[in-house]
Parts: structure tokens; C-alpha cells; sequence
């Protein structure tokens, strides 16, 4: 999942950028609104955290417009203002959460699970496929009942490979939903995670693989129906 934090603090950022890293999220930080547009005008984000006041505008209004455009993204805002009539517009203009400052980065991260996972775009909270089992919201892989310890990218890869089972997926829009701005990645960085992932669901001997298709991308498919086609 790509989540876009939208705060002007910069320590602020780099430890809840950190602390979602090590929960398997992908984190966009941008420090000003016309940054943050900019940002959704080129990538998807499942969730949106929004502090309140930015250095070239309201995080208020900049909602509204947003959810007057359409974009119904969770939302959860962050305020050092925190009287009543003021959680109240937060509300009122769209937002799904609000967190008063300054922020327990533990209590972030959980409502955050819970914000997305009562998320109507969550129809299907655990994913099956063969015998893997995927949990979008723990982040978490099973094959056979037995959890997997897989790293962070490589769970991101497994879950766009799911979303798209059976049919081929584009390295690019693997890479472009894996990575945020200003992630460091060599060029081989998804054949090797792709590498990996082949390695756990062998050793763990799972009914399903990944087959490449050159020159295009990746597909994710069923050993058996491959066997039988």
C-alpha cells in the first residue's frame, strides 16, 4: 500500500516515513499542498495523512476540493489545534480520522489499519489463492496455514500480483506502485525481489508461481491450471 503524508515538520516525516517502512507501506512525504498535488496527479495512494496547517494553504479547504474532485481516499488529518469546532469541520469536510498533536507514531499506525480496513475499496479483507492466504491490512503471508516471513517489498510485490492473478502484470507499473520518489532503486531491484518471492513460495511449497513474461512483466498463476493450459 502507497500512503502520502502531507506534513511540513521534517523530523516529523522521516520518523513516521521509518515507522511505516517497517510496517510494509510504501510512503510519498510532501512538506506543502501544491506538492501533495502534484503527488496524486502522478501516483495512486491508499491513504492520505494530512496535517492541518501547511505553509501555502489550509489542509481543510485543500480537502474539500479534493472529495469535490471525486478523490475518496482515506484521509486521516493531524492538528496541534484541537478545539471542538475545529474537529468538527475536519469531519465535515471529508476526513476519516483526526489525531490531535503531537502524534503516538504506535497510535497512527493502528488507526490507520483500522481506517483501512473498514475502507470500502477492503471488499475482501483476505485474499486466497491457491493455498496462500494474504491479509492486506497485517501485512501478512501464509501458505498452508504456516506464516511466512517475507520483506517488505516483496510482500508488496506478491500483493499487486494477486490483485491482478492471472494475467500479467507490467514490470513498470510494478515498479512505479512499489517504490516511493525518493526511493533509492538499482536496476535490477525487482528481479531480485521477484527472485526472492519465487524462493519462499517454493520452499514453502505453494501451489502457485511466477512466470515471467519477457520482455513485459510478471504473472501469477496456479500450478495446476499452468500444468493443465
Amino acid at each position: 500500500m502507497r500512503i502520502l503524508l502531507v506534513d511540513h515538520h521534517a523530523d516529523f516525516g522521516r520518523a513516521v516515513k521509518e515507522a511505516l517502512l517497517n510496517c510494509g507501506f510504501a510512503v510519498d512525504v510532501t512538506r506543502t499542498l501544491d506538492e501533495a498535488s502534484a503527488a496524486l496527479d502522478c501516483a495512486n495512494y491508499h491513504m492520505i495523512l494530512l496535517e492541518s496547517f501547511l505553509p501555502d494553504g489550509d489542509g481543510l479547504d485543500w480537502l474539500k476540493q479534493l472529495r469535490r474532485e471525486g478523490r475518496s481516499m482515506p484521509t486521516m488529518m493531524m492538528s496541534n489545534l484541537n478545539d471542538l469546532s475545529r474537529r468538527i469541520a475536519i469531519f465535515n469536510a471529508g476526513a476519516d480520522d483526526f489525531l490531535p498533536k503531537p502524534v503516538s507514531i504506535d497510535e497512527l499506525v493502528a488507526r490507520m489499519r483500522a481506517i483501512l480496513r473498514r475502507s470500502t475499496q477492503m471488499t475482501a479483507p483476505v485474499v486466497t489463492f491457491g493455498n496462500l492466504h494474504f491479509d492486506p491490512i497485517a501485512r501478512q503471508v501464509s501458505v498452508g496455514g504456516r506464516v511466512l516471513r517475507i520483506a517488505r517489498r516483496e510482500v508488496c510485490i506478491l500483493e499487486h500480483l494477486l490483485n491482478r492473478a492471472g494475467r500479467t502484470v507490467p514490470r513498470t507499473a510494478l515498479e512505479e506502485s512499489l517504490y516511493a520518489f525518493d526511493d533509492e532503486v538499482s536496476t535490477n531491484a525487482l528481479e531480485v525481489g521477484i527472485y526472492r518471492l519465487r524462493a519462499h513460495l517454493n520452499q514453502a511449497e505453494a501451489t502457485l508461481r511466477i512466470k515471467t513474461a519477457r520482455g513485459v512483466g510478471y504473472t501469477l498463476e496456479l500450478i495446476g491450471a499452468a500444468s493443465a493450459a
